[in-house]
């Protein structure tokens, strides 16, 4: 096991570095930078004291400099110089990768808790008028884009109904550290998690009802009901521990895939995080702030397949990956 985490390790360095070149390179190749914006924007801004600027931040050396320059400073802890907040980058991700992380681990929590009863009751009465419902929920849900069901959310039960929030994280009169700052942060995060979580179920449902209903055809299920053990101990002994050894795999991806779907959360509920900031920072030609959350997704990527295949090796001790 831990040799093939260290494999896995090593084999990560490579490919972080090929990942940062990749980067670097279509950062560059974008049209335009914050620097221009800034020259369309401040009519007392020139050409001259465009250049000047440029030339004294490094942007007129040659790309391998400035790279090399770059990778220097990451490696360092300097993520570099927002032009257009005009403060370090690290920062601006320590004001918000908090709230884009508690908003992860609540659809994930969320998007197990809801996939895993309905995958169960699905696979193990398939054909059911539950599993109808539930196949039903399933193909509307994968049928609808993420980014219209969670409008939907917001104007029903934040606009219509005004159950929730619709904007923020928390509200800004509570004081921080105090009770009722808890209660309202998490209340904010009810409606974007709850819909991200309802989208999210329909992998985890649809394939956990699949294992189940092909893990209960097989040959060591039948012979155990041919043995006369009881219906629930061959689910629970049986079908349900080996269904689940996929599905707990499907943790690292799942990590993984919040990361992307938080930019229309977080955008579409006002939502101030990481993803929130990364479409901002692309509109306003950031490029040192998108560069380094596009560096921040491709390590979690790297690092999420990573934690799925450990988890895969200990779930399951017949798989020994060495």
């Amino acid at each position: 096991m831990w040799k093939f985490i260290l494999r896995r390790i090593v084999v990560m360095i490579p490919q972080l570095f090929i990942l940062s070149v990749l980067i670097f390179v279509l950062a560059k190749a974008m049209p335009g930078d914050a620097l221009t914006g800034q020259l369309e924007n401040n009519p007392k801004m020139d050409m001259q004291t465009l250049m000047e600027i440029k030339e004294k931040l490094g942007l007129n050396d040659p790309l391998y400099v400035q790279y090399t320059r770059w990778i220097n400073h990451l490696l360092h802890g300097d993520l570099g110089l927002s032009y257009i907040h005009q403060q370090p980058v690290i920062d601006i991700l320590a004001e918000r990768i908090g709230n884009t992380v508690m908003l992860a681990v609540c659809i994930l929590v969320l998007t197990y808790l809801i996939a895993i009863p309905l995958g169960v009751i699905s696979g193990r009465w398939n054909h059911s008028w539950a599993d109808k419902l539930i196949v039903g929920y399933s193909y509307t849900s994968f049928a609808t884009p993420l980014f219209i069901f969670a409008v939907m959310m917001l104007f029903l039960f934040g606009f219509t109904l005004g159950w929730f929030p619709t904007g923020g994280s928390v509200d800004i009169q509570l004081e921080q550290g105090t009770a009722a700052y808890y209660i309202n942060k998490m209340h904010h995060l009810i409606l974007p998690s709850l819909s991200g979580a309802l989208i999210g179920t329909v992998g985890l449902i649809q394939y956990l009802r699949s294992e189940i209903i092909e893990t209960k055809m097989k040959d060591f299920v039948k012979t155990a009901r041919a043995k006369g053990v009881p219906e629930s101990r061959i689910y629970s002994r049986h079908i349900l521990r080996s269904s689940f050894i996929p599905i707990a795999a499907f943790l690292g991806y799942e990590i993984t895939g919040l990361i992307g779907g938080s930019i229309f959360l977080e955008s579409i509920f006002s939502f101030p995080g990481i993803g929130q900031l990364f479409l901002q920072s692309i509109m306003q030609r950031d490029y040192s702030v998108v560069t380094v959350l596009v560096m921040i997704s491709g390590v979690a990527t790297l690092v999420g397949t990573l934690l799925s295949d450990i988890i895969l090796s200990i779930v399951d001790p017949r798989i020994r990956i060495e």
